[in-house]
């Protein structure tokens, strides 16, 4: 398996689609207005505490204030609150917390009011971005995470990823850990950090403490709310996440961005460096790599599956649907149970395929086809489980019902990725106008172009349907334009363009 990394930087955003054998499997975006990301730590002001919740709301400096809980506070919520008033007034001067003398444990099933009070400043983290007409959610248990480690102040903790399954590997991480972690700062040990050396899980625990140290060095000058600790961009954070030794590719069409990555990889796994290439050639790079189409063929309401098997896939405000459909399969197959068993495998594969695409949250039901066997209900969960556990979002899957439903709860940190495949009708009467008559416009347009500016490179961007028009037949247009004007033409469809946009670039991609 080959996973490759491409990344499309934009004047206001970046794109990143991961891709694992050349299929699309996770599409994110960062953009430069972007104030809240999870992981960025905020020094903010507490607003109203409410009993009847037993949550506060929290001033970070977006449009509606953040959510509290009392059971995200952490039960070291008074070492917090005592280390940020002694930072503030210059008596914390070590941020190390080597001589940092802990206060008690708060009461698990405490109130709010009893360790809040309105208009205090407190650190927080965002666990959740605004999604729809909620505010951020928040947690005052803090934590950094770097490629191997989590660090966690005001902690002694030291916690092993349950992925790792071996009971001699954990204890080895254990007993690493415990000889080179700070004096009160907690651990949480990712799965990548099995098999690695001391020397490789020592820098990442010194870089987090690093990041802490110069976090702390801004609460004292900054003013409420403000952020304090940015979580990595985009691109390192998938990295820091999802690299491993299957990666072959990073391509990036901006040399800027290029190099920082280049830079993080270094870090990380030096190794690897050469993997990171910038990309020259004049075909856009989501056009290139196929990226464009696939976006359009994976997030309509309907999903094409291997097989003439394909999804249904609706939206509401409690849950998310998923319906299975064999489609022209049925007849394919020995018997109607070998046809459903088949069917629901490959949509086993898509479904979880779909959910970090899309990356929806919350309440998932899958209407599978009904199996009527029991061991064909356990190949298919367990055949689920295994394709799920690609996914870093925390989920939960429970076994098919009697009716062949399996409910799958997925974590919800961000909003969803929504992409709209239908396009506007390009005539209101809802008719399309003949590419006869676009060819006109067209043609106009390049009598212009060649004629008066005598450009030496024209290429034609153009939807698909209207590039290979434009191609077809001998002889073609394309090459009565190449009798005419002495010159070759040259025509790019363009997956992401709608039926009757186009444009004309010559050199360097100039319009």
């Amino acid at each position: 398996m080959k996973t490759e990394l491409i990344i499309r930087s934009g004047s206001s955003d970046i794109d990143f689609a991961l891709l694992k054998d050349g299929k699309l499997i996770e599409l994110n975006k960062e953009t430069n207005d972007n104030k809240i990301s999870v992981g960025d730590v905020f020094l903010a002001k507490i607003g109203k505490t409410l009993n009847g919740l037993n949550a506060a709301f929290v001033n970070v400096g977006y449009q509606k204030d953040g959510f509290l809980h009392y059971h995200d506070l952490g039960v070291q919520l008074l070492s917090l609150s005592k280390f940020i008033k002694g930072v503030n007034t210059g008596k914390q001067k070590d941020f190390t917390l080597k001589n940092f003398q802990f206060e008690k444990d708060i009461d698990k099933n405490g109130n709010i009011n009893d360790v809040l009070k309105t208009g205090q400043d407190l650190l927080v983290q965002i666990v959740k971005e605004p999604i729809s007409t909620k505010g951020p959610r928040l947690n005052a248990e803090l934590s950094i995470a770097g490629r191997y480690l989590v660090l966690v102040p005001f902690s002694n903790r030291i916690s092993v990823s349950q992925k790792i399954d071996d009971p001699k590997e954990k204890d080895r991480l254990k007993r690493l850990m415990k000889s080179i972690k700070p004096k009160n700062f907690g651990v949480i040990v990712r799965t990548v950090a099995q098999n690695k050396k001391v020397a490789d899980l020592d820098r990442d625990l010194q870089n987090s403490l690093e990041r802490w140290v110069s976090m702390c060095k801004q609460i004292k000058h900054s003013k409420t709310p403000t952020k304090v600790l940015s979580e990595l961009n985009r691109a390192s954070s998938i990295l820091r996440d999802v690299f491993n030794d299957s990666f072959t590719n990073i391509i990036v069409d901006d040399i800027a961005l290029a190099e920082e990555i280049k830079d993080y990889i270094r870090e990380i796994a030096p190794e690897k460096e050469s993997i990171v290439k910038v990309h020259k050639s004049a075909i856009p790079i989501f056009e290139k790599y196929g990226i464009e189409r696939q976006i359009k063929t994976s997030f309509g309401r309907t999903v094409s599956i291997s097989k003439g098997a394909y999804l249904v896939i609706e939206h509401t405000e409690a849950l998310h649907v998923i319906d299975v459909n064999s489609g022209n399969r049925s007849n394919k197959a020995k018997s109607q149970s070998d046809t459903a068993l088949e069917v629901n495998m490959i949509s086993a594969t898509e479904v979880a395929r779909q959910l970090q695409l899309r990356d929806m949250g919350g309440i998932i039901v899958v209407d599978f086809i009904d199996m009527h066997k029991a061991e064909d209900r356990q190949k298919l969960y367990d055949h689920l489980r295994k394709e799920m556990a690609f996914d870093r979002t925390k989920h939960k899957i429970l076994p098919p019902s009697k009716f062949g439903l399996v409910q799958i709860t997925r974590q919800r940190v961000r909003p969803e990725m929504v992409i709209k495949t239908r396009e506007p009708n390009p005539s209101k009467n809802g008719e399309v106008e003949a590419p006869i008559v676009l060819i006109e416009k067209i043609e106009n347009e390049l009598d212009k172009i060649v004629s008066y500016k005598n450009y030496k490179k024209v290429t034609l961007n153009a939807h698909p349907f209207i590039a290979a028009y434009l191609k077809q037949g001998y002889p073609s247009i394309q090459f009565r334009w190449f009798l005419k004007y002495k010159k070759w033409i040259k025509i790019l469809p363009r997956d992401a363009y709608q039926y009757l946009q186009y444009r004309f670039v010559r050199q360097k991609d100039k319009e």
